[in-house]
């Protein structure tokens, strides 16, 4: 079903208590999969629909967070920063562990611990050092059964009404169900009675990145450096020598041949001459050790669960480097992080696959948002994810826009930064505070953070500088504060005087991204059906962070370029709920 509700319907309220009853009808849980990890901790924080439900109700709900792995603090990574790091930070977190980490306490007794959200002061960036990333091999791992993941992992699984978790994480539960089992893991998610997708019209990216194959440098020479402390055969030995040397190679023409763009992590790659020929010739090192060591598992002389878990990765990574190398219907890009280096190639339609490993289960999906169709037609959402047979329904916001809402769009030159940070600095100022600030780049956001240093005397927070619900909480309990954000477009809910301005910094058009230079290029007019569907839907989500409820008051600041094309304005008038002030 697309249930289309405009803000002030209470759709949050309506899915909570149908799903209640059919997890308690069923005997298994619902499945509530927000948009993002930044929008989960809104559905159960102490001013949310479900603690109101609960109260209204007198009905106590078990709620249980299943957040994705680099939500959880990874312990070896901690370990071997305590061995070169003396900042108080990390020694703060170290401290704080439970006894039966590193210590002699009985695993009888163990706690839930290391969910980036009990570590509210750590930066992003301080996070990132210590948090779970992709290139840890967890299979493998000594301290996996005192993992914070692994333990948290054990305990939303007996959830008995919902489990709450991102569309990403929901995704990667339904791509690694089956090569989990073959592992003998269990899957990432139980048995559950229904599905909800709050924020339901982003799950199309979702699909296509649990779908999407990540091949890092680090991961296999780790992979294959583990291998070279057994006592394999030399041939086998020579290979393995020969495939990380050629890996290394791999890596470095892949990085020759590729280029950024403003606003994107997203290196786009050229197939070079050269690119290919090295990755053909490190396909054909791993083919042969795949066959060596089939003959290596018969003199059972590597551990049998590690030589599992490497010849599952192999096969991963033979797989994903010959699709990197056919000429694929696929997107490709680098990511390059720190020096470590990461191929992704993501599928470029996932319909097919939707429709036959999601909804052909016989479970109920129910998708809510404010915005799922498209000219009051739901077959645009309906067809990219491969859905067939649907229920749906439209409901409009109940609020009365002109009385509530003033929209102002001043224009900007391009090259007038600097006025649009005055003129933002000076909107907060004039109303001290009570401010969103939506940014669609960081290097956006972090320009205004350098620019307001020592100029405002009221808090103000920048997503980034701690955990985000933590900051959340901060701007929604002190009225007179600033909330400047580039992922909140969607699901805040912050009524009340807190929150009585939404600036929005520049139009939300979608970057100039390996993805979103394959959608462009798979249609015939990329800007009327790919940019403007992407932009206005976004602007649309970022205007309705401000009336939440009925009493809600505000202004919204659109600043616009003053060299837009007459029929992108035209195109975001015609989507504004009220006229815009003079």
């Amino acid at each position: 079903m697309f249930a289309e509700a405009g803000v002030g319907t209470g759709k949050t309220i309506v899915y909570l208590l149908y799903a209640i009853c059919y997890a308690r009808y069923t005997n298994q849980p619902a499945i509530i999969a927000c948009a993002d990890e930044t929008l989960i901790e809104q559905l159960v924080k102490k001013e949310g629909d479900i603690a109101k439900l609960e109260k209204a109700l007198n009905l106590n709900m078990d709620v249980r967070l299943a957040k994705s792995r680099d939500q959880y603090l990874c312990l070896n990574k901690l370990d071997k920063l305590m061995l070169t790091s003396d900042e108080e930070h990390f020694l703060s977190v170290h401290d704080r562990l439970p006894d039966f980490i590193h210590g002699g306490g009985s695993m009888q007794s163990f706690e839930r611990y290391g969910d980036r959200k009990d570590y509210p002061e750590l930066t992003d960036e301080h996070w990132g050092e210590i948090g779970w990333d992709s290139l840890q091999d967890c299979f493998t791992c000594e301290n996996r059964h005192r993992c914070g993941q692994t333990l948290h992992r054990d305990w939303y699984r007996h959830a008995g009404d919902f489990i709450i978790c991102s569309h990403d994480f929901y995704m990667e539960h339904i791509w690694t169900k089956e090569s989990r089992k073959r592992e003998g893991q269990l899957p990432l998610l139980p048995e559950h009675s229904c599905v909800v997708f709050d924020e339901g019209h982003l799950l199309e990216y979702a699909s296509q990145k649990a779908l999407t194959y990540r091949f890092s440098e680090q991961l296999l020479e780790s992979l294959l450096t583990k291998l070279l402390a057994n006592d394999v055969r030399e041939k086998t030995l020579y290979i393995i020598e020969d495939a990380i040397t050629q890996n290394e190679q791999f890596f470095y023409e892949l990085k020759n041949a590729s280029f950024s763009h403003e606003g994107s992590d997203k290196l786009t790659i050229e197939k070079t001459a050269a690119v290919k020929s090295s990755g053909k010739q490190l396909l054909e090192f791993i083919s042969s050790l795949e066959e060596e060591l089939v003959l290596e598992s018969e003199m059972f002389t590597i551990n049998e669960y590690e030589l599992r878990i490497v010849e599952e990765y192999l096969e991963q990574i033979s797989y994903s480097l010959s699709l990197f190398l056919k000429e694929l219907n696929g997107i490709t890009w680098l990511e390059d992080r720190k020096g470590e280096r990461t191929l992704v190639i993501m599928p470029r339609l996932v319909q097919e696959i939707m429709k036959e490993e999601v909804f052909s289960n016989k479970k109920p999906y129910i998708f809510s948002s404010a915005t799922l169709s498209e000219n009051k037609s739901f077959s645009y959402i309906a067809n990219s994810l491969g859905i067939e047979e649907y229920l749906s329904f439209t409901v409009a916001s109940p609020f009365d826009y002109d009385e509530n809402m003033t929209i102002k769009m001043p224009a900007f030159s391009n090259h007038e930064l600097g006025k649009k940070l005055d003129y933002t600095l000076e909107q907060i100022k004039k109303t001290n505070g009570r401010v969103l600030v939506l940014f669609t780049k960081q290097s956006d956001l972090t320009a205004f953070k350098q620019f307001c240093e020592g100029k405002l005397s009221i808090p103000i927070y920048f997503e980034g500088d701690s955990e985000i619900s933590t900051l959340v909480s901060l701007f929604q309990n002190e009225e007179e504060s600033v909330l400047c954000s580039v992922h909140l477009w969607e699901g805040l809910d912050v009524p009340g005087r807190s929150l009585e301005n939404v600036i929005i910094f520049s139009l939300p058009f979608p970057p100039n991204d390996p993805v979103f230079t394959a959608k462009r290029e798979s249609t015939l007019d990329p800007v009327s059906e790919v940019d403007l569907p992407y932009m206005l839907l976004r602007l649309r989500q970022g205007i309705g962070r401000l009336i939440r409820t009925q009493e809600d008051r505000g202004t919204v600041h659109i600043l616009m370029n003053s060299e837009e094309n007459k029929h992108v304005i035209e195109a975001v008038r015609s989507v504004l709920p009220t006229e815009v002030s003079s």
